[in-house]
């Protein structure tokens, strides 16, 4: 099979498109042929060889990504005949190996693709769509909610903005750039806003001024640093901060935004991180993160959710690599060998 690897932790030019073995399913496994595989930002951090919710691979070469979409094409001993030529989609967890025409899992981490959803949404869903739906339990949504988005044209950001328009609410979405900001206002939200000009804040003032609004009544902040800073001062009395990305860009962002107890008692506004534990502990099931995919993928199928898609060749994922730590991408990123 063809597969990307990484023989030395750096840049995105190190990883390296490849003629290698084909994986071989195990006791209990399944081998997909893959039609999509999932690309995350931490991806790009353990290419590097950073730690953050998985490990940096411990040996090398490895081969990288988490989720794929694909065939059932070959089982491992005792593995449920029934999986056979099925569409199906899995996050491997600790195991990568999805960015690869032929991957192996366990039979126990395998969803069907539901007959509506095309295998690159499944993988949108699989990962990004099962972390937006964790995010949203820290919110009560519904028609009074105003809601603001930094990074509204990513993959969680374009889930966001619909889930929050879906409940009546309103939504302000913040995205670098043109085309991002036509994304943002295409996918519903009621103003989008570029957020690299620096009157943006003003704009999103008067926006809400003009509603009789004194402020969002919450910020979903994956981006931290000044943006999320800014974002913050824009939330009314009462509102809600949830942190669950520190991506920024600027001279001081790339870290989680936090505040002192006495400053969020001053501003009378609340700030969670959501991510991890917290997420886990609020599903309320033995097996969270499966709960969060089943979800997910039920709402994709029944078209409540639409996630935005960028495909890239299998063959270039440097490329894609380099394009989403540089904000060049738009929803969620998918290989396609």
């Amino acid at each position: 099979m063809h597969a990307i690897r990484l023989h030395a932790f750096g840049p995105a030019e190190n990883l390296s498109y490849e003629k290698t073995e084909d994986p071989v399913p195990g006791p209990g496994q399944v081998r997909i042929a893959v039609t999509a595989s999932g690309v995350h930002l931490l991806d790009t951090a353990l290419r590097k060889g950073m730690q953050g919710p998985f490990p940096a691979p411990a040996e090398l070469p490895t081969i990288p990504g988490r989720e794929v979409a694909g065939t059932v094409e070959s089982l491992g001993e005792g593995t449920d005949p029934s999986w056979l030529g099925r569409r199906v989609v899995a996050h491997l967890g600790m195991n990568p190996g999805g960015y690869a025409e032929l991957a192996v899992t366990d039979a126990a981490k395998l969803h069907p693709v539901p007959d509506s959803l095309d295998d690159a949404a499944a993988i949108a869903m699989i990962g990004t769509g099962r972390t937006t739906l964790g995010i949203l339990q820290f919110a009560e949504v519904d028609a009074s909610t105003v809601a603001l988005v930094p990074a509204a044209a990513g993959g969680i950001g374009t889930l966001l903005v619909q889930y929050v328009k879906n409940a009546g609410g309103t939504v302000v979405g913040l995205a670098g750039g043109p085309a991002k900001v036509a994304a943002v206002e295409a996918n519903g939200a009621d103003l989008a806003v570029d957020y690299t000009r620096p009157d943006w804040t003003g704009r999103v003032a008067a926006f809400l001024a003009s509603r009789g609004l004194d402020g969002a009544t919450v910020v979903f902040d994956s981006v931290g640093g000044d943006t999320g800073r800014a974002a913050v001062d824009l939330l009314a009395p009462g509102g809600l901060h949830l942190v669950f990305g520190w991506s920024g860009k600027g001279p001081h962002d790339g870290e989680p935004l936090t505040f002192t107890e006495a400053e969020l008692a001053a501003r009378d506004i609340t700030s969670e991180q959501v991510l991890g534990p917290p997420m886990f502990a609020k599903v309320g099931t033995d097996d969270p993160l499966r709960t969060l995919e089943t979800r997910s993928l039920a709402l994709a199928a029944s078209g409540e959710l639409r996630p935005a898609v960028q495909r890239y060749p299998l063959a270039e994922a440097a490329r894609a690599h380099h394009d989403l730590e540089n904000r060049g991408t738009v929803g969620k990123v998918v290989l396609v060998p």
